[in-house]
This record gives C-alpha cells, sequence and structure tokens, in this order.
C-alpha cells in the first residue's frame, strides 16, 4: 500500500472503499444514511488501511476531547437519570462535559452511538444499562471498546457482563431474593410478578431470584411479560389482578413499573397495601415520596454513576476491573401481610 498509516486521508479510505467522500464519514462516524453492508465495507477498509487506528491515536495523543460519553437505554427512566446524574456531577469536577445518548435497548443503535462517540475523540465512554443473554449481541461493541482503547481511550459499563472492560455489577440476583423473601416473610403465597424481556440479564437475574424463592417457599407466581418500561406495566397489573384474583402481591422488576402500577390500581379502586402488595427494583428517588412510599431494592444509583466516571478516567488496569454493587432492602409502606378476605375485585371500568 502506497500511503503510510501516519499520512493516510479520509479521500483514501473512501476512494479505496469505493464509496464517495461523504459516505465514508457518515460511515466511520456511525451516521445515519449509509445502509449496514456499505457502512460495514467502509469501517473494515479503514481498519485494514489503519486510518481508523492511527487518527484516533494521533488525536488522543495530542489530547482528547473534553467529551465523556454516556450511552443509557431510557434517558427518561429514573434509574437511567440518576445515574446520568452521578456522570454529571462527576464531570464536572474533572472539567469534563458528558454528552448523553439513548440506546432505546437496540443493539445496533447502541453500535451507532458508540462508533459516533470514538469519532468525536471523546475522553471516556460509560455504558449504562443491561447487558444482553445472547453474547453475539455484544460481540461487535466488545470489538468497538476493545479498539477505542487500544487507541487510548477510556471506557466503563453499569449493569453489562461482557464488554470486556471495566464495570460495576449490581447484584440483581441477590436484590430480588431479599424482596422475594420479604414478601414471602409477610405471608405472601400468591404473586404476580412484572418482567421484562428475557434477552436482557437483568430481567433474567431479577425473575430467576425472585422465583427460585418462590418455588422454594411454595408461592403460587404468575409471570406477566411486559416491554420493562412504565408505559405497559399499570395495564399489565390491572389485567393480570383480573386474571389471577387470588393474587395478593404485584413484584415489578424495576421501580417505573411499580410506579405505573401503584398509580393504575389505585385508579381501579384497588388499596395498596390493603388490598394488594407492592414491591419494586432499584429505589429511584421519588420512591420514598410516594403514597404508599414504595417498598424496593435499593441501588445507590448515582454513586454508581459517579464510581463509573472514576473508572474511565483512571489508568486501564492490566485486566478489566469489575466490582459488584449490593443493593439493600428497603421497606415501606406498599408491602403489608396479605388480606385475608377471599378474591379480589377489580373494577374493569377504571382500568385504562
Amino acid at each position: 500500500m502506497s500511503n503510510s498509516t501516519t499520512s493516510l486521508r479520509l479521500a483514501d479510505v473512501a476512494e479505496a472503499a469505493g464509496v464517495s467522500l461523504a459516505t465514508a464519514s457518515r460511515s466511520l462516524r456511525g451516521l445515519t444514511g449509509v445502509s449496514d453492508e456499505v457502512a460495514a465495507r467502509v469501517r473494515k477498509v479503514a481498519e485494514d488501511m489503519g486510518y481508523v487506528v492511527n487518527t484516533h491515536a494521533q488525536s488522543l495523543a495530542g489530547g482528547a476531547t473534553s467529551i465523556a460519553g454516556l450511552i443509557v437505554h431510557q434517558i427518561d427512566d429514573p434509574y437511567f437519570t440518576e445515574i446520568a446524574a452521578g456522570v454529571v456531577h462527576a464531570a464536572e469536577e474533572r472539567g469534563l462535559i458528558v454528552q448523553v445518548a439513548h440506546s432505546g435497548r437496540d443493539p445496533q443503535r447502541e453500535l451507532r452511538q458508540l462508533r459516533s462517540l470514538a469519532a468525536q475523540r471523546a475522553r471516556a465512554i460509560i455504558v449504562a444499562g443491561s447487558g444482553y443473554v445472547d453474547a453475539h449481541l455484544e460481540a461487535e461493541a466488545r470489538r468497538l471498546l476493545a479498539t477505542y482503547e487500544r487507541n487510548g481511550g477510556r471506557a466503563a459499563v453499569i449493569g453489562r457482563h461482557q464488554l470486556g472492560v471495566d464495570a460495576l455489577l449490581p447484584d440483581n440476583r441477590g436484590a430480588a431474593l431479599a424482596v422475594a423473601r420479604h414478601l414471602v416473610e409477610l405471608g405472601h403465597t400468591d404473586v404476580t410478578i412484572l418482567s421484562g424481556p428475557e434477552t436482557l440479564t437483568t430481567v433474567q437475574d431479577r425473575l430467576g431470584g425472585a422465583v427460585q424463592v418462590f418455588a422454594e417457599e411454595g408461592v403460587r407466581h404468575h409471570v406477566v411479560a411486559t416491554d420493562f418500561t412504565a408505559a405497559g406495566a399499570g395495564p399489565a397489573a390491572v389485567q393480570a389482578l383480573q386474571a389471577w384474583p387470588e393474587t395478593t402481591a404485584v413484584l415489578a422488576l424495576n421501580d417505573s413499573m411499580a410506579i405505573a402500577t401503584l398509580v393504575a390500581l389505585r385508579r381501579s379502586g384497588i388499596s395498596v397495601p390493603g388490598d394488594v402488595s407492592v414491591a419494586g427494583f432499584d429505589d429511584v428517588a421519588v420512591a420514598e415520596l410516594l403514597f404508599p412510599s414504595l417498598t424496593t431494592a435499593r441501588l445507590p444509583l448515582a454513586e454508581m454513576g459517579r464510581e463509573a466516571l472514576d473508572l474511565a478516567t483512571r489508568p486501564a488496569a492490566s485486566r478489566p476491573r469489575r466490582k459488584t454493587v449490593a443493593a439493600q432492602l428497603m421497606r415501606r409502606e406498599s408491602t403489608a401481610p396479605p388480606r385475608s378476605d377471599g378474591p379480589l375485585r377489580v373494577r374493569t371500568a377504571s382500568a385504562s
């Protein structure tokens, strides 16, 4: 190859890939407007030529930008909002500006955001949110982050097991064991679990822990699949109680769903915890301020965000650092011993 890696230009990559300069630029920056096939070809050509490696490394050596990138699954979920707050506060102390991206739990969208942050020479990248059970869905993200770190960047993740970088790992299974045992200790023998996509490791761990306890204790339980957001949780809870009126407790696998359940049950004339107990996970800031206040498993969300940025601004270790984040059961007003007056009557007219 005639061009040395230190003098390669984007135009050289475009010519070798047989695309326009604009298409090459969009492909390498992870922007839309280019087919996946073309973008993959351009990235492969650039990598083979050494363009990404050398250009990025040279930029980082001369001083990366002051951007810290944060990619979350759902920016309007309080779980991610509080993590973002921790990242932002820690970034301000370091003179960094946080750029937040929302992936919507779409692996391809996440990849585009990772490429864009790398192309912008972000000083650090943090990825927060559940990983995927299928390792193949994370293979490309793992490769991208490995390249980014080889070129001088630093990355850390929250709740992701398979990306090969420093990680904070919430003890989701331990949290589920604690909340489920709390419901058993109160005397509940018929529980509905509001779950999420089992393709997510967080859902798998929380659901697995709860089901383990209920199976061991002989607790009847029903699992209702939702999209792991507040939007579908309320209607799902009401429909579940119509289908299984013996239910005395609803366990939602995150606080957003638990809060939506509280609202939906109130609108349906169901008393919490008089008729049905409700519990969640995460302990978002508003959980304690609700009426009734929400029983949940607390994760130190803002602290997790702060620590993730700290990891991503430290020098790399010889092996990726791993830290398990313990959860703490917060017993509050939304859970109580089960009712003793028979099956529940749900007002269908108010369920919407």
